[in-house]
């Protein structure tokens, strides 16, 4: 930090920082962590944006006119005739796209100038994103974006773990762990300490894997492998972590959400491509007329034109000789009409269109119908180029039903021990009462921690759960301790991030019945039961994952080692005894006549 750092090698396929040394990172011109996604500068946007206009065919079609009409030889019409128009499509369409590009530019400027917490110095200060370089450790704290790709120092919870939510890179809700190195957790968040952190990284090139990075660090004469577990990335949001700290990798355009974000391209939509498509039809079809009209004026010169020219002389320019005379005549006259029939060319077309298109973004901003209420967020057009894509989609691929829809789970019906609960009976008839809104929910209020919005209607399951029938306390018990759950206090009031939206409701429905998961530890599990605590040992996760389609915890409590166990019905189904054929015939009728909902299970051993 004070010392004179010296030039380091550096292999093409590597990358070499060293934290807290902006000196020897700067020989390197990393990239700074300022951002830039929009298209055009004030000097560049002219060239750039005519460039782009010129691609559409009807455009250049008038430029060429314009072009001949500039020749007196070939050209009867005045060249503003066509000027004019070509200029107001022009301009109408650049200020559009200098719109659209404003609000890239407001949008960056948004971005670059939020704040984050640098060390330097040893001081932590208040700094701009676009002022974070490669090297510097930052200090992020909850509910925080991460302002570049980092290494993971230190955080605030046990062994280094950390919370983030990766909405912006993949558009996944659930949370993903994070834990740094168990060797530098020593430095926690004394800022002496991680301002002396002289570790030197060694890692791969800026690439666009999200899920991949390769790397080591070598600190106190000791090396340690780095991989995506202990990189914390660009747009991901810290969650229930109180702080962390890390030191930058890859910033700004080298940060991994940037380079899958690409260049900003001009995009052409359906509907300019039909119109080019068109375009190029009708000039065929103009040329084809000029082409008919060269032929029969260059045939009417050579027979009967040639002796008419007392009355209609040929200009200096055409040869005296009839044959080439006729020829060169002709040649103008092609251009001649090009001109006179421009209007069989619709430039006014590309008006309208433009015109629709810039008020269609405004009337999507202001649709009240596509008002989100929850979040009070309104729909926004981001462009007023591709509007009407929206209305041309064909096919939509989804590799899950929570993309489509509100990815809202909710407990319905249980079956537990061969007997279902969640549906009403009518007294009188016996039949099944449809639930609606009017039918009078179970009251969880004795219950201190239940949540207001949670709906239950058959009493029946309350009622064997206050009597401590043994199997509907298993039941929620699993419930309560068989999950990858975070709880947290959010203005006294504990609340739940899950990985999953069917984790959580089946978390909630336990806290609703009184099994209340209170805290986690990497080494332990805490719950409430009627009031009364119950701490477990954790002894193994073993997460659910596509080959066994399932998820078990082993814990311990006295001298009791438990597995809980919960997953697909079929998979568990096979890990059932014998003697237990007529449960499972009796929850399958379940399955196949009310529900589809997870079967669990718990076992002693």
């Amino acid at each position: 930090m004070g010392t004179k750092t010296q030039p380091q090698p550096q292999k093409e396929n590597e990358r070499r920082i060293r934290a807290n040394d902006r000196e020897f990172n700067a020989q390197f011109k990393y990239a700074d962590n300022f951002i830039k996604t929009s298209k055009y500068t004030l000097l560049t946007f002219l060239p750039f944006n005519l460039l782009e206009q010129f691609q559409r065919l009807a455009n250049f079609y008038f430029l060429c006119l314009l072009v001949l009409q500039l020749i007196p030889a070939i050209s009867s019409l005045t060249p503003v005739t066509t000027a004019i128009p070509l200029i107001g499509v022009l301009t109408l369409t650049a200020v559009k796209d200098a719109y659209d590009d404003i609000q890239r530019h407001l949008s960056d400027s948004q971005v670059n100038n939020r704040r984050s917490k640098t060390l330097r110095n040893g001081q932590l200060i208040d700094a701009k994103w676009s002022g974070v370089q490669v090297g510097d450790v930052i200090r992020l704290e909850n509910n925080q974006f991460v302002a570049a790709d980092i290494l993971l120092l230190t955080t605030s919870e046990p062994n280094g773990l950390c919370f983030i939510e990766t909405a912006e890179l993949d558009g996944e809700t659930n949370l993903k762990c994070k834990q740094c190195l168990p060797e530098i957790t020593e430095l926690g968040q004394r800022h002496d300490l991680l301002w002396n952190f002289n570790g030197e990284i060694i890692c791969e090139r800026p690439n666009n894997l999200l899920n991949k990075f390769e790397g080591t660090l070598i600190w106190r004469n000791q090396r340690y492998a780095l991989d995506n577990e202990k990189i914390l990335l660009r747009g991901c949001v810290l969650r229930n972590t109180q702080w962390c700290y890390g030191v930058v990798i890859f910033a700004g355009k080298d940060t991994k959400l940037m380079q899958n974000s690409g260049k900003t391209q001009f995009k052409s939509t359906g509907v300019d491509r039909l119109l080019n498509f068109i375009i190029i039809g009708i000039v065929l079809f103009l040329l084809s007329i000029c082409a008919f009209f060269t032929l029969a004026c260059a045939i009417w010169e050579s027979f009967i034109g040639q002796h008419f020219q007392v009355y209609l002389p040929w200009e200096n320019i055409i040869p005296k000789n009839v044959a080439q005379g006729s020829t060169v005549i002709g040649l103008l006259v092609f251009f001649s009409y090009a001109i006179v029939l421009n209007t069989v060319v619709p430039i006014s077309l590309y008006v309208s269109v433009e015109v629709i298109r810039f008020a269609q973004s405004f009337l999507i901003n202001w649709d009240e119908e596509m008002y989100y209420e929850r979040s009070k967020t309104h729909a926004k057009a981001r462009t007023t180029t591709l509007n009407e894509e929206l209305g041309q989609i064909q096919y939509i691929f989804s590799d899950k039903t929570g993309t489509l829809t509100q990815n809202i789970m909710t407990f319905n019906k249980c079956s537990i021990n061969g007997r279902t609960y969640g549906d009403v009976f009518d007294l009188r008839t016996g039949e099944v009462i449809e639930v609606t809104d009017a039918l009078e929910p179970v009251d969880f209020s004795a219950n201190p921690e239940f949540e207001p919005d949670f709906r239950w209607y058959d009493r029946t399951l309350l009622d064997a759960v206050r009597s401590d029938e043994e199997h509907s306390q298993n039941f929620f018990r699993l419930l309560a301790l068989c999950h990858t759950v975070m709880p947290e206090y959010v203005e006294g009031r504990l609340e739940y991030q899950a990985q999953s939206p069917d984790e959580a409701a089946l978390v909630s429905a336990a806290r609703n019945f009184g099994f209340v998961f209170r805290s986690r530890t990497p080494n332990s599990i805490t719950i409430e039961v009627k009031g009364n605590r119950e701490e477990y040992e954790l002894l193994n996760i073993i997460d659910f994952n596509n080959v066994r389609k399932r998820m078990s915890v082993i814990l311990r409590r006295g001298d009791d080692i438990i597995l809980y166990c919960k997953g697909a019905d079929n998979v568990i189904y096979d890990r059932l005894s014998t003697s237990q054929n007529d449960i499972k015939a009796r929850t399958q009728d379940h399955l196949n006549v009310s529900f589809r909902l997870k079967f669990s299970f718990s076992k002693c051993i």
